[in-house]
């Protein structure tokens, strides 16, 4: 009974979504107020319905009832209850109906936060909050029913399980991060649409979205931060970032969300870029939505995709009515999005936030052709082409390095122009410091794009500094507070700013990790039990193979001593060779998976992965990578996610 009460949930739903954008249509044409009372209302219970829906499918999964078919295929009764809750968003019909859960809760959070604000905007705002709830209820009720039963003439008495790779406690969290970025981004785009209907442009709608903007973003930040970490422990390539068609799918619309939020800054303070700033945000929800079109139609080969389905029709419709109606809305109302000034100097601090997002852009359309081609060429001439890490890193790190080096030069300009003597006085100092890195790298024999990336960081690092000293020393001589009261009391009155600042230390950060890369290593063998190998000056000893037997696995220990080359221990790793559901009769049910174990400290790391075993002869066939300066990478996403919260936290009074 209670799955039938899902489905009816749902079903439910979808109707009462329908009249809900018939009130508020009757409200817009008659102007009676009981109409948009009553929209209001039916849009408050089209969110609870999807919200139930959602619990009760929880609810199912965690009793593992296999009468439904979506219990069956991402759950068994060996699966850990915390893995169970995790298999609400593993598979397809699940994915969707959690989506919308989140864009449930968002909307009932608008509704409530706006109740008695923007009377003129908020029927529109409501109705494209519905319209897209609209869509993704048809695709949970007719294609993808998450309550669908099980297709099985006999009783289901357990299930499929959850995949291994899925079973790790970052891809429990990273997929709803990623997808209260994806989802967050719906509220500011329905704030545009409803400005430009209105012809309501100015700067109310963007202050209104600033903060909407900035936790959508954060969010997405976040997910594609836990995304690279979950590769980097689980998929065992020794890597974070594959340019896989779904990781630049969640990358797309952050590049274009992170353009916007630079650019609402001068709309803000200047008045410029009205035009350019209402593209932007429009562009980043249809990204959201192309991304979740590329993750979930089948299009793309991808160990982040879901299963091959009839879904990518469906998506490609919708994305077609939504530009048209962003090109017909931005086209018809340019004539309200005329700025009121012109940027004046291109020595400006205005001018260096349009070329920051310039190249923002650049690389997103890299990013998409990149993606994007191979679809199109099988489909234009039937042969499948393959474009790979290395074109887009061929194209995208120049633009990347460009991309950090006005990092560094935004907070060194002036508003409106910078002049000579200002100019010279601010750039001295980050110019010799990138110099003197650059004569470091050298000295040490660092040559290719690295040669680049470590001066431009600490160009770009020194920079920032000299904002946060320049701030410090002006309070600590006016007021006579300490360093650390007066770095509190800076980032406190301006939490907007050096919050900002402070993320944009996080991305020099991932980018000294980035850049190590350049000098990783690794190397494939095979070693018997109390034999050793050297690598990369550190000695690797195979001092045991232990099998263990869990729940639902059974896994093979392997105990390996790292020493240095001066016979000090330096660690012990324990990576694993699991098999899951190792007592199932059938051997095609039998997965294995390898765990990795990894060793990080500040330079390097060393990471471990226990490919197979031969247990009668005692040896374990290994691979073992030394990884440069990927905890920078990690190290960067804190700052990042840190700096980005102070800007999000409520100013202070004073």
């Amino acid at each position: 009974m209670t799955p039938v009460l899902g489905s009816i949930s749902l079903s439910l739903a979808l109707g009462v979504a329908f009249i809900s954008i018939l009130l508020f249509s009757l409200f817009l044409k008659k102007s009676d107020y009981r109409f948009f009372i009553a929209g209001w209302r039916a849009t408050v219970v089209v969110s609870a319905l999807t919200i139930l829906a959602t619990l009760i499918l929880l609810y199912e999964l965690l009793l593992s009832n296999f009468d439904i078919s979506y219990v069956a295929h991402y759950t068994s009764l060996e699966t850990p209850t915390f893995y169970k809750i995790t298999a609400l968003w593993a598979g397809q019909s699940g994915s969707l109906l959690f989506w919308l859960f989140i864009l449930s809760v968002y909307t009932l959070i608008v509704l409530y936060q706006y109740r008695n604000s923007y009377s003129k905007l908020m029927p529109w705002i409501i109705i494209v909050l519905v319209f897209v709830q609209i869509f993704f209820l048809i695709l949970v009720n007719i294609v993808e029913n998450p309550f669908m039963p099980t297709d099985a003439d006999f009783v289901v008495i357990n299930g499929n399980g959850l995949n291994p790779l899925l079973q790790n406690l970052t891809m429990a969290i990273h997929p709803p991060t990623l997808y209260l970025g994806y989802v967050g981004f719906t509220i500011p785009f329905a704030f545009a649409i409803a400005a430009l209907v209105t012809k309501e442009t100015g700067s109310v709608w963007i202050r209104s979205i600033r903060r909407w903007t900035l936790i959508a973003w954060l969010f997405q930040s976040g997910g594609i931060i836990l995304g690279g970490w979950w590769a980097y422990q689980e998929l065992g390539w020794g890597g974070y970032w594959a340019w896989d068609p779904v990781e630049n799918a969640s990358f797309m619309p952050w590049l274009t969300g992170t353009a916007f939020l630079h650019s609402i800054i001068i709309q803000e303070k200047k008045g410029l870029l009205k035009t350019w700033n209402m593209v932007l945000i429009l562009v980043t929800f249809t990204l959201c939505i192309f991304g979740t079109f590329l993750t979930r139609s089948g299009v793309m080969s991808s160990v982040h995709a879901f299963a091959v389905s009839n879904l990518g029709p469906i998506f490609i419709v919708f994305i077609v009515i939504i530009l048209v109606i962003c090109i017909y809305l931005i086209i018809s109302r340019l004539p309200y999005l005329k700025s009121e000034k012109r940027i004046e100097s291109f020595t400006s601090r205005e001018s260096g936030f349009l070329l920051n997002n310039v190249i923002f852009i650049t690389i997103c359309f890299a990013v998409f052709w990149g993606t994007i081609f191979p679809v199109l060429s099988e489909a234009v001439s039937g042969d499948k082409i393959t474009v790979g890490a290395p074109f887009f890193n061929r194209v995208n790190i120049p633009i990347g390095l460009m991309l950090l080096f006005f990092t560094g030069v935004g907070p060194l300009l002036a508003w409106r122009r910078t002049s000579k003597d200002a100019f010279i006085r601010n750039f001295s100092i980050p110019i010799i410091s990138g110099i003197a890195i650059f004569i470091v790298c050298l000295i040490f024999g660092i040559r290719n794009t690295t040669l680049i990336s470590f001066p431009l960081t600490a160009f770009v690092f020194t920079a920032i500094l000299i904002e946060f000293q320049r701030g410090i020393n002006s309070r600590v001589t006016r007021f006579d507070e300490s360093f650390l009261k007066a770095l509190q009391t800076l980032i406190a009155r301006n939490r907007s700013r050096y919050g900002g600042y402070i993320a944009h230390l996080g991305i020099v950060f991932m980018f000294i990790g980035f850049s190590g890369q350049a000098f990783d290593t690794e190397l494939e063998f095979a070693l018997k039990k109390g034999d050793s190998k050297i690598f990369d000056g550190y000695s690797f000893e195979l001092v045991s193979i232990d099998p263990v037997e869990r729940p639902n696995h059974i896994a093979w220990i392997a105990g390996i001593n790292v020493w240095n080359l001066e016979k000090h221990l330096v660690t012990t790793l324990y990576p694993e060779k699991r098999v899951y559901f190792h007592l199932d009769p059938n051997p095609e049910k039998r997965q294995p998976h390898s765990e990795l174990d990894i060793h990080t400290t500040i330079y390097k790391d060393i990471y471990s992965i226990f490919s197979g075993v031969d247990i009668e002869k005692q040896i374990a066939y290994l691979k073992i990578m030394i990884n440069r300066l990927v905890y920078w990478v990690w190290f960067g996403g804190y700052v990042l996610i840190i700096g980005t919260m102070i800007s999000l936290w409520p100013a202070k009074e004073y």
